[in-house]
C-alpha cells in the first residue's frame, strides 16, 4: 500500500505542476488582476481528504517551489507560498473541525490564500494601502473557492480515502 500511495503523491504532483502551467498559458482576465481560478488548488484540495493533512501540505509547497522555479520568479514564489501556506493552515484547522463541507473548506482556503498574499505585498511594499485591494480578492477568491471545492467533492468522492 505504500507504493501505491507514493504513486498517487507523484500524480497529483504532476497534475497539479500541469494545471498551474495551464493556468499559467491561459491567464483568465475576471477583470481582478492577480486573479486566478486557482485549478492546482482543486488538486490540494483532493489530496487533503485522501491522503491527510501532512501529505497534502508537502504536495502544495513542492508544487509552488516548482512551479516558482519553472514559470515565475522568486518574488512570485514568496507570494505563492506565503498564501498556500496561510490558506493550508486554514484548510487544516477547517477540515479538523468537521463543521465544513469540502466546499467551504475550499473557500476558507481561496480567501486566506489573498489574505496571505496581500500581507506579504505590504510588508515588501512597505505600504498598508494595499489593504484596499482585499475586498475585491476576497470575493475573488470566495467564487473560486466555490468552484474549486464542487468539484473538489466530486472528485474526493469517486476516489475515496488512501490508506495511510
Amino acid at each position: 500500500m505504500k507504493t501505491r500511495k507514493i504513486a498517487y503523491l507523484g500524480l497529483l504532483t504532476a497534475l497539479a505542476f500541469v494545471f498551474s502551467y495551464i493556468e499559467f498559458l491561459i491567464p483568465v482576465n475576471i477583470g481582478v488582476p492577480g486573479a486566478k481560478l486557482g485549478l492546482a488548488n482543486l488538486v490540494i484540495i483532493v489530496a487533503l481528504y485522501t491522503l491527510g493533512e501532512r501529505d497534502a501540505f508537502l504536495l502544495s509547497v513542492i508544487r509552488i517551489v516548482l512551479v516558482g522555479f519553472t514559470f515565475a520568479n522568486l518574488a512570485m514564489m514568496i507570494y505563492s507560498l506565503a498564501g498556500g501556506c496561510l490558506s493550508y493552515v486554514a484548510m487544516a484547522i477547517a477540515k479538523k473541525t468537521n463543521r465544513l463541507s469540502i466546499t467551504g473548506v475550499s473557500v476558507l482556503g481561496g480567501v486566506f490564500h489573498n489574505i496571505g498574499q496581500i500581507l506579504v505585498a505590504m510588508v515588501v511594499l512597505e505600504t498598508e494601502s494595499l489593504i484596499y485591494y482585499l475586498p475585491v480578492l476576497l470575493i475573488a477568491g470566495i467564487a473560486s473557492g466555490v468552484a474549486i471545492g464542487v468539484l473538489g467533492a466530486m472528485v474526493t468522492k469517486r476516489l475515496g480515502r488512501i490508506s495511510q
